[in-house]
C-alpha cells in the first residue's frame, strides 16, 4: 500500500500544482516564452532579423567590394599590358622595316629607347647568326654590348625566339590563333618581359624582347561608399524595429533595404568600371598617337620603309598580335566597339552581382525566418551523430561533388592547353561548347562519286555508334547470362560448382587485360582468329580496317567479358524462386515455357532491371574495350562518347570542349536511369 501523506504534505503538493499549472498558463499566454523582463513581446523575432540583415548585407557588400577591387586590379594590369604591348608593337613594326638585322636597327633602338618609360629597356635578337643586335639592357653594356653573338648562357633568349617562329608559322598553316604569338614572363624585379617576332617577307628573323617598367599601383575602391551602403539600410531598420511589431512586415521591410544597399553598390560599381574602360581607352589612344608622331619621325630620319603605312591602331593587339578593335587604325578611340565592351562588362557584372544578391537575400530569409536558430538546435541536439558522418561528407564534398561541379564550370570555357594559366573568367565562353556539341547536324555527306561519307567527328554519329553498342552488348550480356544461369540451375547437373568458376573467369580477369588478349587474337598476321579462317580455306582479315569488322571485333570481346556478371544476377534470382510455384504450375498442366513466362521471367525482374540498367551505365561508358581493342580505328568511326571525350581531352587538349562533351554523356545517362527506373519500378517495395 502507498503511504499515506500527512495534512500539511498534502497542502504543499496542492501549491505545487497550483503553481506549476500557473506557469503553464503564464507560458501560453506568451507564446511559450516567460513573461515579464525588458524584452517584451517580439523582441526575438526583431534581433534575429536585424542579425539576418546584417550579415546578409555585410556579406554581400564585403564580397561585391572583393569582386569590384579585383576587376579594377584587373583592369590596372590590362591597362599597363596594353601600353607596355604597344611599346612593343610599334617596336618591333621599325624593326621591321630595319630589316631586322644590321645597323639600321640599332640606331632605330638607341632613337626609341628615348621613348620609353624609365626603367624599361629593349632588346633585338636576329637568328641569322644568333646575334644579339641591338640592347638597352644594363648587362649587355661595355664588353657584352651589342652586335655580339649570343653566348652558351643566353641560349633561352634564343630558345624563346624559335617558340615564337613557331607560333606563328603554326598560326599560319591552321588558319586560326591557337599559339600565343607574344610571350610574358616575370622578372624578379618586379618588371614583365614581353617578346614577340619580328617578321620580314613573311618569315620570322628575330625577336624584339621590351622589359616593362615596375607596375604602378593598382585602383582600388573607396571604402566610404561601402561603408555607406551598409550603414544607412542598418540604422533604418534598427529604427523600425522599434516601431514594426509584425514579424512578417519587418521582414518585407529588411528585404527593400537590402535591396536598396545592394543594388545602390552595384549601380556604383559599374559606374566606376565604365569610366576606367572609358579612361583606359583614352590614355592608351593618346599614347598610339604620340608614338606614331615619333615613329614617323624616326622612319623619316633613318629611311626606312615607309610602304606600308603606319596603322598605329593595329599596335594595340592581344597576345596572338591580333588588334583588339578598342582603337581605330589611325588610333582614335573606336567608341562603338568601346561601348560594346562596357556594355558586355556591365552586364557580366551585373549577373554576378544579382547571383549575390539572391545569395544575401537567402541568408536574411534564413536567419530573419528562424531557420539558422533551429538548425543550431538540430545540430547541438544531434551532435554525435553529425560527428561521426563528418569525415565522409568531407570525403564526398572533396573527392565527388568538387570535381563534378568544376568539371561543369569548365565546360564553360574555351580551356585548351595553351590557355590552363588563365582564369577561368578570362576564357568563359558560356554556352559556346554546348552549341558547338550540340548544333552540329553535319553527321554525313554525298562524296562526287555518290557514296554517302559520315563525319566520325560528330557528336550524333558517335551518339548513335554508343547507343548501337550499347544496346547489342546487354542484349548479348543478358541473354547468355541468363541461358546460362537456367543451365546451372537445372536440378541435379553434374560439375555444377566447376562449370560456375569457369563460367566467371572472364569476369575475375582484369579487363585490360582481357581486352589485349582479344586485340591479338584479331591480329591480321599473327592472330589465332585469322589462323582458324586459313584452316578451313578462307582469307584473314584486316579486322581493323572497315567500322563494321573493327565494331565485331569489340562486341566479341565486351560480349565475353558481359554475360558472367548477368549469369551470377540471374542464378540468384533464380535460386530464390520457391519450387512450390513450378509444382503447382504442372500440376496446371503450365507447359515449360508458360512456366518460364509465367512464374521466372516476374520473379526475376526485380533483380534483372536494376541489373540492366547498371549494366547499360557500365557499357555505354566501355572504355578500356574501345581504347585498347579498336582504337577507334578506322578513322574514329568507332568511337564511343566516352573515349571521344578522353580525346578531345588529352589528345586535342580542348579541355573545356571535353568537359562539355562528359557533362552531355551524364545528362544522357541521367535521364536514362530516371525514365527506366521510374518505368519498370523494380526497386520500388512491393
Amino acid at each position: 500500500m502507498a503511504p499515506q501523506r500527512t495534512g500539511d504534505e498534502q497542502n504543499d503538493v496542492a501549491a505545487h500544482a497550483l503553481g506549476e499549472r500557473g506557469h503553464t498558463q503564464a507560458l501560453h499566454s506568451t507564446g511559450g516564452r516567460p513573461s515579464g523582463g525588458s524584452s517584451g513581446p517580439g523582441a526575438p523575432h526583431r534581433g534575429r532579423v536585424f542579425v539576418g540583415l546584417s550579415l546578409a548585407l555585410g556579406l554581400s557588400l564585403a564580397i561585391a567590394h572583393g569582386l569590384l577591387a579585383g576587376a579594377l586590379d584587373k583592369m590596372s594590369t590590362e591597362r599597363a599590358d596594353r601600353q607596355s604591348l604597344v611599346s612593343l608593337r610599334a617596336l618591333e613594326d621599325l624593326v621591321q622595316r630595319a630589316g631586322g638585322s644590321g645597323d639600321a636597327v640599332r640606331a632605330v633602338v638607341s632613337t626609341w629607347k628615348e621613348q620609353l618609360p624609365p626603367g624599361s629597356a629593349v632588346r633585338v635578337i636576329a637568328f641569322s647568326g644568333i646575334q644579339l643586335e641591338a640592347s638597352t639592357f644594363p648587362e649587355d653594356q661595355g664588353e657584352r654590348a651589342a652586335p655580339r653573338r649570343l653566348s652558351r648562357e643566353e641560349k633561352p633568349l634564343y630558345d624563346r625566339g624559335q617558340r615564337l617562329r613557331a607560333a606563328v608559322e603554326t598560326n599560319r598553316e591552321e588558319g586560326s590563333a591557337r599559339k600565343l604569338e607574344v610571350e610574358t614572363e616575370a622578372l624578379p624585379d618586379g618588371r614583365r618581359l614581353l617578346s614577340a617576332p619580328v617578321e620580314v617577307d613573311g618569315s620570322v628573323v628575330g625577336m624584339v624582347e621590351l622589359a616593362t617598367a615596375p607596375l604602378a599601383a593598382p585602383l582600388k575602391p573607396g571604402m566610404l561608399a561601402t561603408l555607406a551602403f551598409f550603414l544607412v539600410p542598418l540604422a533604418v531598420c534598427g529604427a523600425a524595429a522599434f516601431v514594426v511589431r509584425r514579424q512578417g512586415l519587418l521582414v518585407a521591410m529588411s528585404v527593400v533595404l537590402l535591396a536598396a544597399g545592394l543594388g545602390g553598390y552595384v549601380s556604383y560599381s559599374l559606374g566606376t568600371l565604365g569610366s576606367e574602360v572609358h579612361a583606359t581607352q583614352t590614355l592608351v589612344a593618346s599614347q598610339l598617337q604620340a608614338m606614331a608622331q615619333r615613329a614617323q619621325a624616326v622612319m623619316a630620319e633613318r629611311q626606312l620603309a615607309a610602304e606600308p603605312a603606319l596603322q598605329p591602331g593595329n599596335w594595340d593587339a592581344d597576345q596572338f598580335r591580333r588588334p583588339l578593335g578598342l582603337v581605330t587604325p589611325a588610333g582614335e578611340v573606336n567608341e562603338a566597339v568601346v561601348s560594346a565592351r562596357v556594355a558586355e562588362l556591365r552586364s557580366g557584372a551585373g549577373r554576378a552581382l544579382g547571383g549575390l544578391g539572391a545569395l544575401a537575400l537567402a541568408v536574411l530569409l534564413f536567419i530573419g525566418m528562424g531557420g539558422l536558430a533551429r538548425t543550431v538546435e538540430t545540430v547541438v541536439e544531434y551532435r554525435t551523430a553529425y560527428l561521426y558522418i563528418a569525415p565522409a561528407m568531407v570525403g564526398m564534398l572533396v573527392l565527388v561533388f568538387f570535381p563534378f561541379f568544376y568539371g561543369i564550370t569548365l565546360s564553360f570555357t574555351d580551356s585548351n592547353l595553351y590557355n590552363t594559366g588563365q582564369a577561368l573568367s578570362d576564357i568563359w565562353v558560356g554556352l559556346r561548347n554546348y552549341v558547338e556539341i550540340l548544333g552540329d547536324f553535319n553527321i554525313a555527306r554525298r562524296a562526287q562519286d555518290g557514296s554517302l561519307v559520315f563525319n566520325y567527328l560528330n557528336f550524333y554519329y558517335t551518339l548513335f555508334f554508343t547507343v548501337v553498342w550499347t544496346v547489342t552488348n546487354v542484349t548479348i550480356g543478358v541473354t547468355v547470362g541468363l541461358a546460362l544461369a537456367l543451365m546451372l540451375n537445372v536440378q541435379g547437373l553434374a560439375l555444377r560448382p566447376v562449370y560456375r568458376v569457369l563460367l566467371i573467369l572472364p569476369w575475375a580477369m582484369p579487363n585490360y587485360i582481357t581486352a589485349l588478349i582479344w586485340k591479338g587474337m584479331f591480329h591480321q598476321q599473327f592472330g589465332v582468329v585469322n589462323h582458324v579462317i586459313r584452316m578451313f580455306g578462307g582469307q584473314g582479315l584486316a579486322w581493323y580496317d572497315t567500322p563494321t569488322t573493327s565494331f565485331l571485333t569489340a562486341l566479341a570481346t565486351n560480349g565475353w567479358l558481359s554475360f558472367p556478371f548477368m549469369m551470377v544476377v540471374s542464378l540468384g534470382a533464380l535460386t530464390s524462386i520457391p519450387n512450390e510455384l513450378y509444382e503447382a504450375a504442372r500440376v496446371d498442366g503450365a507447359s515449360r515455357w508458360q512456366q518460364f513466362k509465367s512464374i521466372t521471367l516476374p520473379s526475376l525482374k526485380p533483380a534483372l532491371v536494376p541489373a540492366v540498367i547498371l549494366s547499360v551505365v557500365w557499357t555505354f561508358n566501355m572504355f578500356n574495350i574501345i581504347f585498347l581493342v579498336t582504337e577507334g580505328e578506322p578513322s574514329n568511326s568507332t568511337e564511343i562518347l566516352v573515349t571521344q571525350a578522353y580525346k578531345f581531352a588529352f589528345q586535342r587538349y580542348r579541355y573545356g570542349y571535353a568537359a562539355a562533351y562528359s557533362t552531355v554523356i551524364f545528362g544522357i545517362l541521367l535521364l536514362y536511369s530516371v525514365v527506366q527506373n521510374r518505368m519498370s519500378r523494380a526497386t520500388e517495395a512491393a
